[in-house]
């Protein structure tokens, strides 16, 4: 019989919460609490193990008293990730991927934890640690041992908010007061909500920049009365940090973005999708979220409005980068693998449980709540002709002043380079690794829609970091993220690698470079969701971009051959020993 103790809930939804829980009380999940959850669930122990190994931060073993979770991302490679990882194996006696002996300690890699603007970086026990070296491991190491808690012990995260527009054109960070959108909520309509939404032109803000308007628009015609609205917290994309600082800093106006969300479609229920490397966050929005209930803008008959209810949940993620594709997220929550759908239906048709959902970002939900505020008028009169509004910007990297740069569209590539201060720029990443690469001479190019479209991320590398480096750390990204189930991405993501690998070699020849891009455009063509459609870009770019750093790396004869090979040298010593 189960003997776990972990109360078990009723519903499939809440198995994240009770792993969870599991996981928490002892620091890993053992077999009676995967016997307790299917017994309770009806579900199978097979599906309950398909969910933990599905997500990076549940485990099956004891992961130590102390769980160590250090950022190895490009950044943070760069920064000294291998100095500080030798500190952290030196000081815990901690094996890589493993614990100490005594089972205080564990140790372990984990993609970009939304601290590039503080590198290197980990997560204790899921507290924030940055601007690591070998000495701050030491002391921070030897006070564990100590006893000391590690959430004493972790750093206080500063917002590094280096940036807005002059003249009042700040548009996310600007004074913010609870409740100054959903009190004008009465003098809208729902309809008249979404047209507002759409004389704005706000689109998703997470990379994609699908129009807002029209998702929100047709959830509301959906006849079921069931919906839900759906905050996806979940920025996984390494060197994107600007929806940690939106949640630290206003928390509020997010929710705020949910409530008008929820009245303009005629949902009743919003749920937060937290990203487990934001767990230091919780308590924040937890806080807030009461908040709103005792104010009133949470619950029933909001802001006065007869028969408007609404509330918001948190639900934690377990570590998964693919769970920021929207239906993975939405089978993430039904407590499933998070592993992207085929795309019958959108999910404003039928998403979470099958119900009609708007999924959008902290950052469009914001954009959303703003927009409600300060009405149209302000918001046009901001950004570029056809991109109206301000976008929020993570930049870290080379550059003396990391941190979020809220620009309007339209801002000069050149211009954003000069007020981070990059250091003798020379490779600029856009949108993350599932972006694009540019020279940073192409000072003049715009960070608009229309030009250079960015998600949130922007990384300067100057001319002394090696590009192959850079994009082999992508391509080892994209291949540990991807859920699997598509054979472009599982399987195209591993010959790219192959591919660079063959070129750190020097063994490349014109047509590996060739068979790359080839290569690329059947994964982008032929994936199932937007991590196998994305994941080449970078590449493909950089080789259109770069071609004299890849022409130094190419042979001449192109036949394919090893080049430390000579077949005649070869043959004839074949023919000397031959019988």
């Amino acid at each position: 019989m189960p003997t776990s103790t972990i109360p078990v809930p009723a519903s499939g939804t809440q198995l994240l919460d009770q792993l969870w829980a599991c996981q928490n009380a002892r620091g890993y999940i053992r077999d009676e609490d995967v016997e307790a959850c299917a017994a309770a669930l009806g579900i199978s122990e097979i599906e309950i193990e398909g969910v933990i190994s599905f997500y990076h931060f549940f485990h099956r073993r004891p992961a130590g008293r102390f769980t160590i979770y250090l950022n190895n991302s490009i950044v943070s490679e760069f920064k000294g990730f291998e100095r500080v990882k030798a500190a952290f194996e030196s000081a815990t006696g901690a094996v890589w991927n493993g614990t100490d002996p005594s089972g205080l300690f564990g140790l372990y890699p984990t993609a970009c934890i939304g601290l590039s603007d503080q590198e290197p970086a980990a997560l204790i026990n899921f507290q924030p640690f940055t601007n690591l070296n070998s000495l701050k491991v030491k002391g921070i190491v030897a006070q564990l041992k100590n006893g000391v808690p590690a959430e004493s012990l972790a750093d206080e995260i500063p917002d590094h908010i280096r940036y807005v527009p002059d003249g009042d054109k700040a548009i996310f960070f600007r004074p913010y007061h609870p409740g100054s959108a959903v009190v004008k909520l009465p003098a809208y309509s729902p309809g008249q909500v979404i047209d507002l939404i759409r004389q704005v032109r706000l689109t998703g803000r997470g990379g994609a920049f699908f129009p807002t308007g029209l998702k929100w628009e047709s959830c509301a015609r959906q006849t079921n009365p069931v919906k839900y609205i759906v905050c996806n917290a979940d920025e996984g994309e390494p060197g994107t940090f600007k929806d940690r600082v939106l949640m630290k800093t206003a928390p509020g106006l997010m929710i705020e973005g949910m409530i008008a969300a929820g009245y303009a479609v005629g949902a009743q229920q919003g749920i937060i999708y937290l990203r487990a490397e934001y767990t230091w966050l919780k308590p924040k929005l937890d806080k807030t979220i009461q908040q709103f209930r005792n104010l009133g803008y949470l619950g029933e008959d909001i802001a006065g409005i007869k028969g408007f209810q609404f509330d918001v949940r948190i639900q934690l993620g377990a570590g998964a980068y693919v769970c920021g594709e929207e239906t993975a997220l939405l089978n993430s929550l039904e407590g499933k693998r998070g592993e992207p759908r085929t795309k019958w239906f959108y999910p404003t048709e039928k998403g979470f449980l099958d119900c009609p959902t708007v999924v959008n970002n902290v950052e469009t939900f914001c954009a959303a709540a703003r927009a409600l505020e300060l009405g149209a008028e302000k918001i046009l009169q901001t950004g570029a002709p056809d991109a109206p509004g301000t976008k929020v910007l993570s930049v870290s990297g080379d550059c003396r002043l990391p941190g979020i740069y809220e620009v309007e569209w339209g801002m000069p590539l050149g211009k954003l380079l000069d007020l981070c201060q990059a250091d003798d720029p020379h490779f600029v990443q856009i949108s993350g690794p599932s972006g694009i690469c540019v020279p940073a001479a192409q000072r003049d190019r715009l960070i608009a829609p229309s030009d250079l479209s960015c998600g949130g991320a922007v990384m300067v590398f100057n001319a002394d970091r090696d590009i192959l480096r850079i994009l082999t750390n992508f391509n080892d990204f994209f291949k540990h993220e991807s859920c699997g189930v598509c054979t472009p991405c599982r399987a195209g993501n591993f010959i790219l690698q192959r591919k660079l690998e063959k070129i750190e070699k020097g063994l490349a020849y014109e047509d590996d470079f060739k068979e790359l891009i080839a290569w690329g455009n059947i994964m982008k063509k032929t994936s199932r969701c937007g991590l196998g459609r994305t994941a080449p870009n970078t590449l493909i770019a950089a080789l259109e971009q770069f071609p004299a750093y890849f022409a130094a790396k190419a042979g001449n004869k192109g036949d394919g051959l090893n080049k430390n090979f000579d077949l005649e040298q070869a043959e004839t010593a074949y023919d000397q020993f031959a019988p």
